[in-house]
C-alpha cells in the first residue's frame, strides 16, 4: 500500500471545494469555481500560481503548451472542471505532465449536480 501524498495538503484542498460547494453550488460556469478557489486559497495564505504553463518538450523545443488552473505551494496541480466534460482528459493530462516534471500530486475537482467531486491522481514514478 502506498502512502498518501501530501495528506494535510491535500485535505485542505479538499475541503476548499466542499466549502465552494456549499457555498454556491452547482450551475455556475467554471471560471466562478477557479475564482472561487483563488479566493479562498488566498485566505488560507497558501502559495499559488494560477493557469500553471506546463511546456510540453522534445530535444528542448516546445511542442505543445498545457496550462493548468492551479499549482499550489509548488506540489500539487489543480484542475477545476464542472460536470465531466473533459474529464478523462484532464485526468491525462495530469498523469503525463507528473511523470515528465517529478511532481507527485494532482488533484481534479468537478462540480456536479450531484456534488463536489474529487479525484487525486498520485505518481509514483
Amino acid at each position: 500500500m502506498q502512502k498518501l501524498i501530501y495528506p494535510e495538503l491535500s485535505y485542505k484542498l479538499v475541503g476548499l471545494a466542499y466549502k465552494i460547494d456549499n457555498s454556491i453550488g452547482f450551475g455556475h460556469p467554471e471560471k466562478v469555481y477557479s475564482e472561487a478557489l483563488e479566493e479562498l486559497l488566498s485566505k488560507e495564505n497558501l502559495n499559488f500560481e494560477k493557469e500553471y504553463y506546463c511546456p510540453l518538450k522534445v530535444d528542448d523545443k516546445v511542442i505543445a503548451k498545457r496550462y493548468f488552473d492551479f499549482f499550489v505551494e509548488e506540489k500539487v496541480i489543480i484542475e477545476v472542471k464542472v460536470g465531466d466534460y473533459h474529464y478523462k482528459k484532464a485526468c491525462d493530462q495530469i498523469f503525463q505532465y507528473l511523470k515528465e516534471s517529478g511532481l507527485k500530486l494532482g488533484i481534479i475537482i468537478r462540480f456536479t449536480k450531484d456534488g463536489v467531486k474529487v479525484k487525486r491522481i498520485p505518481c509514483f514514478y
